[in-house]
């Protein structure tokens, strides 16, 4: 299964993600859910990247990706860091609504602490 944890200040803006795990939905090469979590995940650090001045802290390797912003950005590069992270728990909330066998999401922290 695919864990994915959104993590969020206590204002309730995202402030990263720590995706990681295999789906088991097919093998190797053919697993379609592996395929959208990590086309999800990856086109939002692209996106952080190439649109952050200062740049995330991150870290991948195989069935994981983590990702934090930095501190002491600007309010408009926040407000930008915050629509690409939102759009990355929208696509992972449409997969887990697809798949809820193999995709489960966590959101952390913000006010209420809630779990999805």
């Amino acid at each position: 299964m695919v864990i994915a944890k959104i993590y969020r200040s206590y204002d309730g803006r995202i402030t990263g993600f720590d995706i990681s795990g295999h789906s088991g939905y097919d093998q190797w090469g053919r697993d379609i859910v592996c395929a959208g979590v990590s086309a999800v995940a990856q086109t939002a650090l692209i996106g952080l990247l190439r649109h952050l001045p200062i740049q995330p802290d991150y870290n991948q390797d195989d069935a994981y990706l983590r990702c934090e912003l930095p501190s002491g950005l600007e309010e408009s590069d926040r407000e930008k860091a915050e629509i690409i992270l939102s759009t990355l728990e929208a696509g992972l909330m449409a997969l887990e609504a697809s798949y809820p066998e193999y995709v489960k999401i966590f959101k952390q922290g913000g006010a209420d602490d809630v779990q999805n």
